[in-house]
Order: structure tokens, then C-alpha cells, then sequence
């Protein structure tokens, strides 16, 4: 007769084996992922990480977020360099269509949270779909092709919504507020160097998101984006007796500060 705690070991040795080391299809303190629809939360959101670029780095932007009031705000999928400032665009999908949606979501089982696909590859790419608390991380979606997840991913790119699914026509997403993410970077030989046009010195910023970081509104967002949007990527600027690297995060409707920008 085999002993009841040997028959629980085997029994989730089998468990494990059927489940191909996937992590167990659970949220966070083993619930559901909660999304609650008709406000401004998010209640779907997705980023590529990884690869030998190093995509998803801190402080960068999702590459797509969808809200609870319908919003979808979404960066460009060309694969280019981002711009020293984010370009994103906002649609906005009707409360039907939302709905429709959210129920594809919770059909390929982004509620709870796993792994898909081999976790201990070099640089590999890792797409990572988050439906309220839930995570759902795809290793190499590209071999996972077949996964509900996979395949429903492909749902969240905008430029495939039909127009009926779609409230008003999509716009520039335009946000109030703008993380200034700065690092010590001494200037090479040809790169120019500017003063900082704001008052704040860069040194001043919080440590968050791998950088100084400082959130800027009103005219102080609107000169910061009038000088470092229209300068090249390498150029340096000045402040407090230091030269830095100057990158701006657009913040998304959901956040407010720097901790937010490091978390998202």
C-alpha cells in the first residue's frame, strides 16, 4: 500500500510532467486576473521583451494597452529605433466590441497566469500579455504559433479593428504628462552639447526606471518636448555641471509618477 504523502509526491510529479514545466495556470495569489470593464483601468496590456536588442528595457513603454472605457493606445511595430520621444496613437473601441474582446481574452486563457514555450533560452524573444493582475509570458512566439494566446495576440493590433468595431477614428495620443529619463553621459568627440532648457536641474530627478527621472507637465512638459523630440539621438545636454543623455516617456492615462513609469 503506498503511503498517502509518497502518492501526493507522484501524483504532482505527474502533474508537472503533463504540464511540460509550464508554470501552473493561476494569478497572482493563485486568483483569477481581475479586468473590470467601463473604467479607466487597464485591462489588457502586452510588451515584447528580450531578444538580442534587449527590448523592454526599464522605463520603456507597452507596446499596446487597452482600457476599461474602450481606449487602445498603441506604439509603432515597425521594429525601428524609438525616437527621443515615443510616437503612440489612441483608438477607441465601442462598448460591444470592448466586450467581445475581453471574452476572446478570457477564451485563451489569459486570466490566469503561466508560462508558454521554453523558459531558459539566451535571448530569447518573450511576449508578455497581462490581463489585469494575470501575466501570460510566451517564449518565442514565433514557435508558438498554435497557443490560444498566440493567437489571440494577434487580435490586439489596432490596424486590423474593423471601423464598426471602432467609436470615433484613431488619433495622436497626446499625454499631459512626460517622464524626462536622464543618465550621466559625458559627451564624445562630434556630439553636441545644449543647456537644459528647464529650471529643475536633471541631477534632481529620482532614481527610477534606470535613469534620473523627473515628471513634467504644463510648459515645462512642452519645452522639454519642443528640445529633446526635435534633437538627435545622440545629442547631450547640460545641467548642474554634468552632461547627460535625455530620453521622455509619454505616461500613459493609468500613471501618474516615476514609480508608475518603473512598474508598468
Amino acid at each position: 500500500m503506498i503511503d498517502r504523502g509518497i502518492a501526493a509526491v507522484l501524483i504532482g510529479a505527474v502533474a508537472l510532467v503533463a504540464c511540460g514545466g509550464q508554470e501552473p495556470e493561476t494569478g497572482p495569489g493563485g486568483g483569477r486576473g481581475t479586468a473590470r470593464p467601463d473604467s479607466g483601468e487597464p485591462v489588457l496590456r502586452w510588451r515584447m521583451t528580450g531578444g538580442i536588442a534587449g527590448l523592454g528595457g526599464p522605463g520603456s513603454l507597452p507596446d499596446f494597452s487597452l482600457y476599461g472605457d474602450g481606449r487602445a493606445i498603441t506604439g509603432p511595430r515597425d521594429g525601428a529605433p524609438p525616437p527621443p520621444l515615443p510616437v503612440q496613437r489612441e483608438y477607441r473601441l465601442t462598448p460591444a466590441a470592448l466586450q467581445r474582446l475581453l471574452g476572446e481574452a478570457r477564451a485563451a486563457g489569459l486570466e490566469r497566469s503561466r508560462t508558454i514555450g521554453p523558459d531558459r533560452i539566451a535571448d530569447a524573444m518573450v511576449l508578455e500579455i497581462r490581463m489585469g493582475a494575470a501575466r501570460t509570458r510566451i517564449v518565442q512566439p514565433e514557435s508558438q504559433a498554435g497557443a490560444p494566446a498566440v493567437r489571440f495576440w494577434k487580435r490586439l493590433d489596432p490596424r486590423g479593428w474593423s471601423r464598426a468595431d471602432q467609436a470615433e477614428p484613431s488619433r495622436p495620443y497626446r499625454s499631459s504628462r512626460v517622464a524626462v529619463l536622464a543618465g550621466e553621459s559625458p559627451a564624445a568627440g562630434g556630439q553636441r552639447v545644449s543647456d537644459w532648457p528647464l529650471k529643475r536641474p536633471l541631477g534632481r530627478g529620482e532614481q527610477a526606471a534606470g535613469a534620473l527621472c523627473t515628471v513634467v507637465t504644463g510648459d515645462d512638459r512642452d519645452t522639454a518636448v519642443k528640445h529633446v523630440a526635435t534633437a538627435d539621438g545622440d545629442h547631450r545636454w547640460r545641467s548642474g555641471g554634468k552632461v547627460y543623455s535625455v530620453r521622455l516617456r509619454p505616461l500613459l492615462p493609468d500613471e501618474r509618477t516615476c514609480q508608475d513609469v518603473a512598474k508598468t
